[in-house]
């Protein structure tokens, strides 16, 4: 198994000003990781996408590390205006930004939720054949280009494991499947172990996350912490320090056979870089543990 980061970990790094976005991938190379997943471009002046990919990947190649994953934001039922043919024609514009990067796969949203405005039936089920549809115009574009493309449990509306996995379904594409995030499941209030184990058939990437958790019933806990949709607070954790059941999830893994990219995404309050590093080192612990 593959062990990668994702760009996201390195973004308040990036935002102060203190690294460059194209440095992180020199760095990940240096702390160890196998594999290197871009959360979208943090953009230079006069980049535009394609340009900035075509960087990446060249920095990528000078430093010896895999292009693991693109991912981007979407919405089929909001964003381009709320027409979901406009937003897949959008996504087919970062499925070619993919394409120049080298990267295997693109992980891309469904969508937040029902718009305020909407005025039919708002349930997940109603919605779902628009969401189908973008999923599925996008990834028969993209498997022309050799990407395979997938959602994430992320987002809230479309983050429980049954839903996600309707949505995959519901596609029916052996292009199209999840990107499993072990933490995410957290926001939407389900037990991380008992949706990884549901979403393993469907696994084309997975995150490693951990979160502190403390119930809606106890005081608002202050900064860093946001809540959940059925009220808990969360807090972003080091792979390890968190309430994640991490080395269950990775034992339903590897059962599962599961042999493809495992990319730490931290949130932490830590300092990023200590952060990232005692995460990779208890990760790599716990996969020896259990023999992956």
């Amino acid at each position: 198994m593959k062990i990668g980061v994702s760009s996201y970990s390195f973004s308040r790094l990036v935002n102060a000003g203190i690294m460059k976005q194209i440095d992180v991938i020199a760095k990940a190379k240096e702390m160890g990781f196998d594999v290197i997943e871009f959360a979208g471009f943090n953009l230079p002046e006069g980049e535009t996408p394609s340009s900035f990919a075509v960087k990446v990947r060249e920095e990528c190649e000078r430093v010896g590390i895999e292009m693991g994953n693109y991912t981007i934001a979407a919405d089929f039922l909001n964003g381009s205006n709320g027409d979901w043919q406009a937003e897949v024609e959008r996504l087919k514009e970062e499925v070619r930004v993919a394409h120049i990067l080298g990267a295997p796969g693109m992980r891309h949203d469904s969508t937040w939720g029902v718009p305020a405005s909407y005025k039919g039936a708002r349930g997940f089920d109603d919605v779902l054949p628009i969401l189908v549809k973008g999923c599925r115009a996008v990834t028969e574009f993209a498997a022309e280009l050799g990407i395979k493309t997938m959602v994430e449990n992320h987002g809230y509306f479309c983050q429980d494991s049954e839903r996600v996995e309707k949505l995959i379904n519901g596609v029916n594409h052996p292009n199209f499947g999840a990107l499993v995030d072990m933490g995410n499941f957290l926001c939407a209030d389900e037990d991380p172990a008992k949706a990884v184990g549901r979403m393993m058939p469907y696994a084309f990437h997975v995150h490693a996350k951990d979160f502190h958790v403390k119930s809606g019933m106890m005081p608002n806990p202050g900064d860093g912490w946001f809540m959940s949709r059925g009220g808990n607070y969360l807090r972003g954790a080091i792979i390890g320090h968190g309430d994640v059941p991490i080395l269950q999830c990775l034992k339903i893994m590897k059962n599962a056979g599961y042999k493809g990219v495992l990319s730490i995404e931290f949130e932490g309050m830590e300092d990023p870089l200590q952060g990232i590093a005692i995460g990779l080192k208890n990760l790599k612990r716990y996969l020896e543990q259990i023999g992956a």
